[in-house]
């Protein structure tokens, strides 16, 4: 799980990632002298504007480091008052049926995760065969859940496989940065639909009352809103540590969305078929809980939020048993995580290994030419 001293920023792992990177022509830039209509993010600027960041910064590694201590000491209490027989029990007990479901959500989960690089290749007006950006998308999402920081991992996987294709590592790191940007846009949308729609729900099940979720559902939707409009009336620009990005357009903003919203219902379905049956809680009830799980467990850096995720679960369906709901958890990271883990190691390997063969023919071919002639 690694140690609990400093956790890198986002910021940190994109200055880190953009600085061993040769220059890229076309996606990403240097930015002109006077950018217009861009915002900027990353350092550049007057050295207290560079101190205020480097305190935001530790103050976000404080919180990451906060809770996610804070979720081992809740997972510790409550491990100490279950019955590890009950959840072995759980464990085992799913059906077929359950597992075939989850399998199958899995794989439209991943399936819908190619989609992000494929949009973000339109947006930065790249072309590469669908199987090769499958192929990157795929392992890439499945290393960075288990590992954490996936500007960092998902980066390197991604520049691993694009750079076969010609794509330059400022390409690559802007390509990953659309794709995050996807997966936030859909998880807003999901969590905007679930407060709005089931305020009521919610309010009984995590205990807060149905007007402060309705007034999160619009504060959510407003800023959806509000970032759709900014970006459709003129191209819009950020700078990210001396690097220009263009961000999409409306359309292709709304089509990242929906994109988004698919994978995480998908994701989200994927738990929601392991939990034990009678539990009573409606689908789109569940999403608002699953949504701020997975939140808190991308804000805690920990690897696939492994312990906060569990724990925000456990808490929000603390009405139920534990034992249960813990062998679903068991059985998710399982399925959404290890399988996807252990496939895409074999995939890399599989792809090196042939990368290999082919530069071995490659060079035997020519030294035969040399020879003959």
């Amino acid at each position: 799980m690694g140690a609990l001293g400093r956790h890198p920023s986002r910021q940190d792992l994109v200055s880190a990632f953009m600085h061993d990177l040769p220059q890229p022509s076309g996606a990403a830039t240097p930015p002109p002298e006077q950018p217009d209509r861009v915002v900027e993010v990353g350092h550049g600027g007057e050295p207290p504007r560079r101190g205020r960041r480097r305190r935001f910064a530790w103050l976000g590694t404080l919180a990451s480091v906060a809770i996610f201590t804070a979720s081992a000491v809740v997972l510790w209490t409550m491990a100490s008052e279950v019955n590890f027989a009950e959840v072995q029990a759980a464990f085992t007990a799913a059906s077929g049926r359950q597992l075939g479901l989850a399998a199958l959500l899995t794989a439209v989960s991943y399936l819908l995760l190619t989609c992000y690089d494929a949009l973000a290749l339109r947006q930065l007006k790249l072309r590469v065969p669908y199987r090769t950006t499958a192929l990157a998308s795929f392992t890439s999402y499945a290393v960075s859940f288990n590992l954490g920081f996936p500007l960092l991992t998902a980066g390197t996987v991604r520049y691993w496989i694009y750079s076969a294709h010609r794509l330059s590592g400022g390409s690559v790191a802007s390509l990953t940065i659309i794709s995050s940007l996807t997966f936030w846009l859909g998880m807003s949308l999901v969590l905007a639909w679930s407060l709005l729609r089931q305020s009521g729900e919610l309010a009984v099940l995590i205990y807060t009352s149905i007007w402060i979720n309705q007034f999160l559902g619009v504060v959510v939707t407003a800023l959806i809103i509000a970032y759709l409009i900014w970006v459709s009336l003129r191209r819009r620009a950020v700078i990210i540590q001396g690097w220009r990005l263009d961000l999409p357009g409306f359309r292709l903003s709304v089509a990242q969305m929906l994109l988004g919203a698919g994978d995480v219902c998908a994701g989200a379905g994927v738990l929601f078929v392991l939990l034990p049956g009678g539990h009573g809680i409606g689908f789109e009830t569940f999403l608002a809980v699953y949504v701020a799980a997975v939140m808190l467990g991308v804000a805690s850096h920990a690897p696939g939020g492994l312990g906060v995720f569990e724990v925000t679960v456990l808490l929000a369906l603390s009405s139920y048993p534990r034992e249960p709901i813990l062998g679903a958890l068991l059985l998710y990271r399982l399925c959404y995580y290890v399988v996807p883990f252990i496939l895409a190691l074999a995939l890399l390997g599989a792809y090196e290994i042939s990368n290999r063969l082919r530069q071995a023919r490659a060079t035997l071919a020519q030294q035969e030419e040399e020879n003959v002639s």
